[in-house]
């Protein structure tokens, strides 16, 4: 198992600095988070700290909990993914999902869409970067969007593209067999903020290799959860113990609490991943 560090808020300085902290005290990748107009929370650009990390670590994979493409221009989207895969040497991953019921982010930028239309246009955006991918001109005609003779270079680092991690949320059918045509799962429960437990990533991947199978899809698949690390590290052990025993590849760690000071984040960085 992989464990990886969500940082939530801070002064930018310090959040890079913490980049670095995780890049030398054994943890597997460092993410941050794509957001707007969340009270009290720091609303930095995700890609522009991503280029900063970047240049200043040398090991850690690179990305947010997670990006909502639907509030992106696709273009412009795979240009930012293809710059931060370069200066990484081919270290981003990039984790997808339509943004909470209530993103309040879509109706603030004046397009108040649908959960229909968010899916839509993730489907769009996720098309354009694996188009653009390769290098070349690109087209692509979406449900949403268009992307008509476009012309990317050099294309990705990483091949055939940046690892696209979907979130899915179980038991919905729809939402994980989206994840399935991509490269790693998200964990999530349907409308709820209910702890993944066990039996939730096993039906979740019961339903992902059913389809991968019927599409003929091989390949590394990452299967991600995100939630908060116990403080007791044996407990932290178990439950890493639980979580690959049922299937977890990756363990993010996100502590969303504004009031958790900067000086926490680093002691629990400092002190390392659980073993296993």
């Amino acid at each position: 198992m992989r464990f990886g560090f969500v940082a939530t808020h801070g002064p930018v300085g310090e959040l890079v600095a913490l980049a670095r902290e995780t890049d030398e005290h054994g943890w597997d990748g460092f993410f941050t988070w794509d957001a707007l107009s969340i009270a009290g929370n720091d609303g930095w650009d995700p890609w522009a700290l991503l280029a900063a990390v970047a240049v200043r670590t040398s090991r850690v994979r690179l990305g947010a909990m997670v990006f909502a493409p639907a509030r992106h221009e696709p273009a412009t989207l795979a240009r930012q993914v293809q710059t931060v895969d370069h200066l990484s040497g081919g270290r981003v991953v990039l984790p997808v999902g339509l943004g909470v019921d209530d993103d309040v982010a879509y109706s603030r930028l004046g397009r108040d869409v649908s959960l229909r239309e968010r899916a839509e246009r993730l489907d769009d955006a996720l098309a354009v970067l694996d188009a653009a991918a390769g290098g070349g001109e690109v087209t692509v005609h979406g449900h949403r969007s268009e992307v008509d003779g476009v012309w990317f270079a050099p294309g990705t680092v990483q091949r055939p593209r940046v690892p696209v991690w979907v979130v899915g949320a179980w038991p919905s059918r729809r939402s994980l067999a989206r994840a399935a045509r991509w490269d790693g799962l998200v964990v999530q429960r349907l409308r709820s903020d209910a702890p993944v437990d066990a039996d939730v990533v096993r039906g979740s991947l019961e339903v992902i290799g059913e389809l991968r199978e019927t599409e003929g899809r091989t390949g590394p698949f990452e299967v991600v959860v995100s939630e908060a690390l116990p403080e007791d590290s044996a407990a932290a052990t178990d439950r890493a113990a639980e979580l690959a025993d049922c299937g977890v590849t990756w363990w993010v760690h996100a502590d969303w609490s504004d009031a958790t000071p900067m000086a926490d984040h680093l002691a629990r960085v400092r002190s390392g991943p659980p073993a296993g």
